[in-house]
């Protein structure tokens, strides 16, 4: 018994040691690194071109637009070196919260919902919110749009001017390709977009149009920044400075052309054809399988810790085991990444990359379910099993490692090849929080080339032959070890 419960708690405080060392690691790299008074980090959503995009048909996919332009610009004037984050539009506002920016560029117009959050600057650019249907549809007005199905996207100004039409049933979704596909498949009748957005949808896909709507309340774009930034003086300044100089009306024709159609620009060359960008999707798949092997990897370690917690005698590490893997079984995965990315940096003051989040996240989660796979196979083997060894002496720790869990996992196998499936599908979740994974390039695409289906299918594509190559890797493996018995 004393043997059992040393095992238990050296097994606790080996893996406490590592994430102490893991977490002092990237400490240290993180302060290596050129933040404090000489790097300015911006926050936006790179899907929504002409203001932010990636130019995928380079390869390399840098995050370009309108919105790049003027953030580049300011940098310049004041003296930074401008770093770029990606993440969901729906993130940008807690990333700021968070300090895990400086400032946010997306096209944000600031409402009075908004400033209670973060602070705004002057504004750079007006827009105007357009109804974009089918053609021949004919809504062209708000009153049309009664007892209609409308999207909008999650959080925007659209969202919020929308919910004042009357009889309008608003579908808010995350991204504007996920809205305009929702209305070629006729699920909603139309969207709420801003006119320049709209533009490029309807010249890249001719079976839709667009109306302009006359403005209601405030619109125009602003920069965005934690509450209390001593950085919006500065960026007024350089805006200003930007509207009396001419520069600004230069970016605005380059990126948004005419009133009649965009300009002709990476957002709109080549539309339509993903054949120029699918070397860009193809570089997400190193992503997803280091997040993957990572998170498997550390999953079953943790999962392996868990179980033996369960089967101990001592109650208090089979309770505080149980409880664990109550609360990750009973609540989203999609949260618990939400939590550990945005919420580090608050609890702790650590700027936790979105790829260590996305790790620790899926190994936390895994380890719960992997811990019942694994508990379940150790019950499996036969009682004769640890008699015998008892009986002749051997120890517990050896007894487990050498004669218990190998007989285990030779049960489980075909159980933890199947979470590890899951895992490598589930794994595109991290797409939220602006890991360029696998899923998270194939929507770049789509929004760069104004189209969403093909994309997508080619990433599906992808994800299936993974999945299929893993499950095959998993029958020889098993077929090997039934032979070696």
């Amino acid at each position: 018994m004393p043997r059992k419960k040393r095992l238990l708690f050296a097994l606790l405080l080996s893996t406490a040691l590592f994430v102490s060392l893991c977490f002092g690691w990237v400490n240290e790299l993180v302060a290596q690194q050129p933040y404090a008074g000489k790097k300015l980090v911006m926050v936006t959503s790179a899907d929504y071109p002409p203001y932010e995009f990636r130019d995928t048909a380079k390869g390399k996919g840098e995050i370009i637009g309108f919105d790049v332009d003027i953030a580049k610009y300011i940098a310049k004037e004041l003296g930074f070196e401008l770093e770029i984050r990606d993440t969901d539009f729906s993130g940008i506002i807690p990333a700021l919260q968070s300090r895990r920016a400086d400032f946010a560029m997306a096209g944000m117009t600031p409402t009075p919902e908004r400033r209670k959050n973060v602070d705004f600057s002057d504004i750079y650019y007006e827009a105007k919110n357009t109804i974009i249907a089918q053609k021949g549809s004919n809504l062209t007005k708000s009153t049309d749009l009664a007892g209609k199905k409308v999207g909008v996207q999650l959080g925007s100004l659209q969202e919020k001017a929308a919910k004042k039409f009357k009889g309008v049933n608003l579908v808010p979704l995350n991204r504007i390709g996920e809205i305009i596909q929702e209305v070629k498949s006729g699920r909603i009748q139309a969207a709420i977009i801003e006119d320049t957005i709209a533009k490029g949808f309807v010249a890249n896909n001719p079976d839709l149009e667009f109306h302009t709507l006359a403005n209601t309340e405030e619109a125009g774009s602003a920069i965005a920044f934690p509450k209390g930034s001593n950085l919006v003086g500065d960026f007024n300044r350089v805006l200003k400075q930007l509207q009396d100089s001419g520069e600004m009306k230069n970016l605005i024709n380059k990126w948004f052309g005419n009133n009649e159609q965009p300009a002709t620009n990476a957002a709109t060359s080549g539309s339509g054809n993903i054949s120029a960008s699918i070397p860009f999707i193809i570089e997400g798949v190193g992503t997803t399988l280091l997040f993957s092997a990572l998170s498997v990897f550390f999953g079953f370690i943790w999962g392996t810790i868990l179980s033996l917690l369960k089967i101990s005698t001592f109650k208090p590490l089979v309770w505080l085991a149980n409880a664990y893997t109550s609360i990750f079984r009973g609540t989203p995965l999609l949260l618990q990444i939400a939590l550990v990315y945005y919420a580090t940096p608050q609890l702790t003051g650590f700027d936790i990359p979105a790829l260590l989040a996305g790790v620790i996240t899926f190994t936390l989660n895994s380890g719960a379910y992997i811990s019942e796979t694994i508990r379940g196979g150790i019950l499996a083997v036969d009682k004769g099993q640890r008699e015998a060894a008892l009986s002749l002496g051997i120890a517990y720790q050896p007894m487990m490692l050498d004669i218990i869990l190998p007989q285990a996992i030779k049960n489980i196998l075909p159980a933890l090849v199947n979470e590890s499936i899951t895992l490598l599908k589930d794994s595109a979740l991290v797409s939220t929080i602006g890991v360029a994974d696998l899923l998270r390039r194939a929507q770049i695409v789509g929004a760069e080339k104004y189209i969403y289906f093909e994309p997508l299918l080619f990433a599906g594509l992808i994800y299936y032959l993974l999945v299929m190559s893993l499950t095959w890797g998993g029958y020889v493996l098993e077929r090997r070890l039934q032979r070696s018995t």
